[in-house]
């Protein structure tokens, strides 16, 4: 050992991997790197991994079926010992995840549970999350409130979708089609059908938006259409983009707890690896989501205002509104 020490001598882990039959590498697969959210999810994982002397390998996949192919493909013959997986929108096609169970490597899912396969998962209560907020709009005075999803063959949009819904059957508002706009999660969505919605004739008084990244698309088209929030629109959204504290307005927001999901999920994936967990069911984790209730989703009377986007209404100053109320039901 000493000699070890002098010579600066590291063992070869591809070689050890041969004879103990395993690498000590977790794959983690992400469909968009850039997002705030994953990347809180990342350091969870990461830091949950290491802690157990595990080897973090993170891979984004851009939202496309054929690159998570390709990439669980490497991983595979790479010898992860297990997988984290953001899955990408598929139709139902999961062949390339059933391959990877076969070859023996376990596969725990966060935040997008996919259909049609039993996989162990950690996300959160995605229903429960945007009908608690929907319901908050309805309370402010919002009655026309328009929704921006996530792509529908994703089960945590579907489940948002579902919430928007429930809180508006709720209140006695019957969802209309014409502000229900289908996206996919991705900013260029939230710009295009955010300038659609506010320039209408008709403009419902606020917008749901189904993640954080859209919602930056959002605010771009708000101001390039010369609109104030939320004098002209109110807006809320899935996910907590946490812009500086100098933005006005300050976003409500439906927070996940992305720290924790990916440490949890790292957690389930190394017992499975290691054996401590041999359940033939599948284990899913839900976690709460947190309101966060800011200056964005102000009820205003609708009435010609000359104020610019970034600055609230009288009444609706940075101290305002900012209370965090936490549903535990």
């Amino acid at each position: 050992m000493d000699a070890a020490k002098d010579l600066n001598y590291n063992p070869s882990h591809i070689a050890r991997s041969l004879s103990v039959k395993r690498t000590d590498t977790l794959g983690m697969v992400i469909t968009d790197i850039t997002n705030p959210f994953f990347a809180q999810m990342i350091r969870g994982a990461e830091d949950c991994a290491l802690k157990q002397e595990y080897l973090l390998i993170t891979i984004n996949t851009n939202e496309q079926l054929d690159r998570e192919r390709q990439v669980l493909s490497v991983l595979r013959s790479r010898r992860v010992d297990g997988i984290l997986l953001v899955v990408a929108p598929n139709g139902g096609d999961a062949s390339h995840i059933r391959s990877t169970l076969d070859a023996g490597i376990p596969i725990v899912c966060i935040d997008r549970v996919p259909s049609g396969i039993a996989l162990d998962s950690v996300s959160v209560d995605n229903v429960k999350g945007s009908q608690t907020c929907v319901r908050h709009l309805i309370e402010r005075g919002h009655r026309r409130i328009a929704i921006i999803t996530g792509s529908l063959s994703l089960e945590n949009a579907k489940g948002r979708l579902q919430g928007y819904e429930l809180a508006l059957r709720e209140a006695g508002i019957k969802p209309d089609p014409e502000l229900i706009l289908k996206g996919d999660f991705r900013e260029a969505t939230g710009y295009r059908l955010g300038k659609e919605l506010l320039l209408r004739q008709e403009r419902p008084t606020a917008v749901f938006l189904s993640n954080g990244v859209m919602t930056m698309g959002f605010l771009r088209a708000l101001y390039e259409t010369g609109r104030s929030c939320p004098g002209d629109i109110a807006f809320a959204t899935f996910d907590d983009p946490q812009p500086p504290t100098i933005f006005r307005p300050q976003i409500t927001a439906v927070a996940q707890p992305a720290y924790e999901i990916g440490a949890a999920a790292a957690e389930l994936l190394i017992q499975r690896v290691q054996g401590k967990v041999k359940l033939a069911k599948r284990i899913a984790i839900r976690l709460e989501p947190e309101l966060k209730i800011r200056e964005s989703s102000a009820f205003v009377p609708r009435e010609p205002l000359a104020q610019s986007h970034l600055i609230p209404p009288r009444g609706t100053g940075p101290h305002q509104g900012s209370e965090r109320v936490r549903h535990s039901d």
